[in-house]
């Protein structure tokens, strides 16, 4: 036994004793410049600093010299006769007093010494005092030691054009030099040895690699061999300098890259990403399965959430969790719950997850659309909040976090968190997977803090969402909203120039990712129906000329989406310009959505009455001057009427981005076509060459409405191509990689730090 544990014994005493030596000539690396650094300054500093005092002592003593002879001339006026000899010595032997004081003198008009204290000096006259006083320094050398000589004017009654010369004595001028001299290092020593000491700390720290490592990896090996890292620590740096590389080429990559598709997405993931599992989690589900005489009917739903997020999950063949809300969607599923889509195409799994009746109406109905989306949006509904939906609310999230946790092939995949249906989820995820990359994003706005405050749990569901390791947002707008709600009703540590909370020992970093839609490659754009097609089947459809200008509205049934004031626009235009008359109609469609709620059958009811009015208005029995279809329409009926109508008109009251306005955008391939959009869409800040309206501001919507109808083709031109540009440029696929781009440099640090984590425990 003894035997064994010798070599280990011996080669960590030889391993102490290198650590020692090479820590010791580390040290002196640093302590050599130091010294001579501070030798040199002691070189220059001290003869400088002798010098000023020199100079501030002399300039006194001509200030003190001048009071001598101004009190004198006072006191010798003040006397009625004559100054005698007497008076005048008594004088000078009151003044010399002053142990600084060395003699005085009194010179006449003639240079000759009229009067003088005893120890004036009989080699120095009143010519030679004068030419004394004249140089600088005035200083004379006599045999008990140097004097300063200063010489003023001091007139009396019986002598004109006098001088006092003051003799000062330098002896005192000289020990307090030498004082200020040894103080001067006696600090220069103390500085020199404060920073000894803190140089050789830092020559340790050096040492065990955090100094070096880091000036090696920012300043390159070869500029600093002596303080390469040591070998433990060799494999972090090279990591570290790697993850810099990557996010130096990545962003370089993102400001030259132009087209991001669905190719160049699964590229991202496999090569940044390295194929890792993605989740996404969302309240909709992005194939529906309905019961039919004939068998199981399969649907799309015309959501924003789903036109964006379901390209991408074609594209990295990931899972999707949803709420399995389809008359059939039970029959489709396996013993899992599980069933690969889309039907014609399977390239991902939808996990469905299965909510009773009481369930959906506390948590989704309730919560979340009673509560939230009023909340959130400022359309003028009241929010109501209720206990028992809340309860629903917080026991369907941990339902999904039990199926994500059940979901996941690894301990930290990337997990998708879609809206306002699962402002809790994150936080709960985060406990069962603390490795996961929870990306989260709200879809909708985010209040100021003073609506969001309204909400009996904000705390809890600011809380949850703090969980994610980003959270993502439409615009800039809705992010600072998020930050100062957290910064209102939480203790954290915001970092407002850095956009990250820092809670409960985790950081979330709070972005704006303006979300976008699928751009039709050339194949799907060829499949499409002309343009002219479509205008004249959409007029067929309505009854009406082929040369009838139509304007369109594709929304869902919702009182965000500004639906009421659209049609105030319409009869207002038709008031203003009669000539459109019969020549022109608008279509709405608008998708049945929530329609069990209170505050929806309501709007549903006034918007009915008013199409009602305004056609009774302006119409008769062959015209109406607005369609209203409240029918739900696929994704090819869609595009259709985006193809076959002049203009689009999208009026939302308040929206998080409104996919509807791209959408159009990405239909017309011929250039043409007019968008009136609202300025209280995320949408307006990028498609800002539409027609961008309030659409509070009846007559400023409509007069953007007859512009849009009568604008000439070579405008539609010139403003489409704008549109265009921007939504192919910043697609669905660019916003997804920007979100999963940050959340692999973030999975990276993670992971460097995790190792050096690792490291440190093992060497410690």
């Amino acid at each position: 036994m003894l035997a064994d544990h010798g070599p280990p014994k011996n080669n960590h005493s030889l391993s102490e004793h290198s650590y020692t030596m090479k820590s010791l000539r580390l040290q002196l690396r640093f302590l050599l410049p130091l010294v001579l650094l501070l030798v040199i300054a002691a070189y220059v500093t001290v003869p400088l600093v002798d010098k000023l005092t020199l100079r501030w002592f002399l300039r006194d003593l001509d200030v003190r010299s001048a009071l001598i002879a101004e009190n004198m001339t006072n006191t010798i006026v003040e006397t009625p006769e004559v100054p005698s000899q007497r008076q005048l010595q008594s004088e000078f032997n009151r003044a010399i007093r002053d142990e600084r004081i060395f003699a005085i003198g009194l010179c006449n008009a003639d240079n000759k010494l009229t009067n003088s204290t005893a120890a004036f000096p009989q080699r120095l006259d009143c010519t030679q005092a004068r030419e004394a006083a004249a140089q600088s320094p005035a200083i004379v050398t006599l045999p008990r030691g140097d004097v300063h000589v200063t010489v003023v004017p001091l007139t009396l009654p019986n002598l004109k054009d006098g001088r006092l010369v003051v003799l000062h004595d330098l002896s005192y001028i000289h020990l307090r030099s030498a004082d200020t001299r040894r103080y001067l290092i006696m600090l220069f020593v103390a500085l020199g040895c404060g920073m000894a000491l803190i140089t050789v700390l830092v020559a340790h720290i050096s040492w065990r690699g955090w100094v070096a490592g880091t000036k090696a990896l920012l300043r390159g090996e070869g500029l600093l061999e002596p303080f390469r890292p040591p070998p433990e620590l060799q494999v972090v740096a090279t990591d570290l300098r790697e993850m810099l590389r990557e996010m130096d080429e990545e962003r370089r990559s993102r400001m030259h890259q132009e087209d991001w598709t669905p190719e160049r997405l699964r590229q991202l993931l496999n090569t940044d990403m390295r194929g890792e599992q993605v989740i996404v989690v969302s309240n909709r589900e992005p194939y529906i399965h309905f019961k039919r005489e004939e068998g199981l009917e399969v649907q799309r739903p015309a959501s924003g959430l789903v036109t964006a997020i379901e390209p991408v999950m074609r594209a990295c063949s990931g899972t999707w969790i949803a709420h399995g809300s389809g008359s059939g969607d039970r029959e489709s599923v396996d013993h899992n719950d599980r069933v690969m889509v889309p039907p014609d195409d399977p390239s991902y799994t939808l996990r469905r997850v299965w909510l009773t009746e009481e369930e959906e109406q506390g948590y989704y109905f309730g919560f979340a659309n009673e509560g939230m989306w009023p909340l959130c949006h400022l359309a003028h509904v009241r929010p109501v909040f209720r206990l028992s939906d809340w309860e629903h609310y917080k026991a369907i999230n941990q339902r999904f976090a039990d199926a994500v946790v059940k979901e996941a092939r690894t301990e930290d995949p990337i997990v998708l968190v879609q809206d306002y249906h699962f402002a809790l989820l994150p936080d709960l995820l985060r406990a069962r997977l603390p490795n996961a990359t929870i990306i989260t994003f709200w879809h909708i706005p985010w209040p100021n803090p003073e609506s969001f405050g309204v909400c009996p749990w904000h705390e809890e569901i600011l809380k949850g969402l703090l969980g994610s390791s980003i959270l993502g947002f439409h615009t800039r707008q809705h992010s600072r909203n998020f930050l100062e709600s957290v910064d209102r009703f939480l203790e954290a540590r915001i970092r407002m120039e850095e956009s990250t909370v820092s809670f409960a020992n985790d950081l979330t970093q709070v972005n704006a990712y303006p979300i976008s839609i699928h751009w039709p490659s050339i194949e799907e754009s060829s499949q499409w129906p002309s343009v002219q097609d479509c205008r004249s089947d959409l007029r067929r459809m309505l009854g009406v000329s082929e040369d009838h200008l139509v304007a369109v509205g594709i929304d869902r049934f919702d009182y965000t989406k500004g639906i009421i004031e659209r049609f105030h626009a319409v009869d207002r235009l038709l008031q203003k310009h009669s000539e459109l008359k019969r020549r022109f109609t608008f279509v709405q469609f608008a998708a049945p959505t929530r329609s069990s709620l209170d505050e929806y059958q309501l709007f549903v009811q006034q918007v009915h009455t008013l199409t009602d009015r305004i056609n009774a208005r302006h119409g008769d029995s062959s015209w109406q001057p607005i369609r209203l279809i409240a029918e739900h329409q696929n994704s090819d009926e869609v595009t259709r009427h985006y193809r076959g109508t002049d203009c689009c008109v999208v009026t939302s009251l308040h929206d998080g981005m409104n996919l509807v306005a791209k959408e159009f955008v990405a239909a017309r391939d011929d250039g043409h076509g007019t968008l009136v959009l609202s300025q209280f869409a995320g949408a307006a800040r990028e498609l800002n060459t539409a027609l961008i309206v309030n659409p509070y501001d009846v007559e400023e919507t409509a007069d953007a409405l007859y512009r849009g109808l009568t604008m000439s083709r070579a405008e539609q031109a010139e403003r489409m191509r704008s549109l265009r540009t921007m939504v192919r440029e910043d697609n669905v696929y660019r916003w997804a990689a920007h979100m999963l781009l940050d959340a692999a440099r973030l999975r990276r640090a993670e992971r460097v730090s995790a190792r050096i984590v690792s490291r440190e425990a093992r060497t410690a």
